[in-house]
């Protein structure tokens, strides 16, 4: 029942988050500018000039180490609300760190000194726990079992950081950018864009903690 339960989680939010990014991502004949001409300007008026953006193969996102702003080649070449959402929320991350948000440098920190946890945990995940229960070294099941429950509490910490970064990035950085330079017929279509978004957050903190539950509820058996 907790895989289902899980499996629900990972899948139906994706599939919202898709749907509504893909009904928003109609050409506007009347939009007077395109994704990326929106985030030129947008990074001019913030005093960014510096930070470019650049097109990607990769999801979406704003780099803090490079200093850049990542987005699908697709996005920067179309007049769409999507397309101008989606690169004014990734400018919100990059004003956040021009700013010095706390929540986003507290984020790198952790990321910077923890992610060995996270891709053990990863690969412990990818071999699955029966080859290492089959072992039968119960000292070794323990350890790596405490291992992963700490990676997921990392995870659990850096999603609840995380939901603080981009709420701040979609409502109080990018929504009112969004507000000042389109046409006011499409404020909710942007509102819906950046909520679909921050709600794929959301989920995956409370995925961590169902995961979480899982591994405490095995070292509980094996401790037996």
């Amino acid at each position: 029942m907790l895989f289902i339960i899980l499996g629900i989680i990972y899948t139906l939010p994706i599939i919202i988050f898709n749907f509504i990014i893909n009904k928003y991502d109609v050409e506007l004949e009347n939009m007077p500018f395109n994704g990326e001409e929106f985030g030129d300007k947008i990074l001019e008026d913030n005093d960014l000039k510096g930070v470019p953006i650049e097109a990607s193969k990769t999801p979406d996102h704003y780099d803090p180490d490079a200093k850049a702003i990542r987005i699908k080649q697709q996005r920067l070449n179309r007049k769409s609300i999507t397309a101008l959402s989606i690169i004014c929320h990734e400018i919100g991350h990059a004003i956040q760190d021009k700013e010095d948000y706390e929540p986003l440098k507290r984020r790198q920190r952790i990321i910077k000194y923890t992610h060995w946890i996270s891709r053990l945990t990863i690969g412990i995940s990818a071999i699955g726990i029966g080859p290492i229960i089959a072992t039968g070294m119960i000292p070794l099941i323990k350890v790596i079992i405490f291992l992963v429950i700490l990676g997921i509490l990392i995870n659990v910490v850096l999603h609840l950081i995380t939901l603080d970064v981009e709420f701040d990035a979609s409502f109080n950085r990018a929504l009112p950018i969004l507000r000042e330079n389109i046409p006011e017929e499409y404020h909710n279509q942007c509102r819906y864009i950046l909520s679909a978004a921050a709600f794929t957050y959301v989920v995956g903190s409370l995925s961590s903690l169902f995961s979480l539950r899982y591994w405490l509820i095995l070292l509980r058996s094996i401790r037996r």
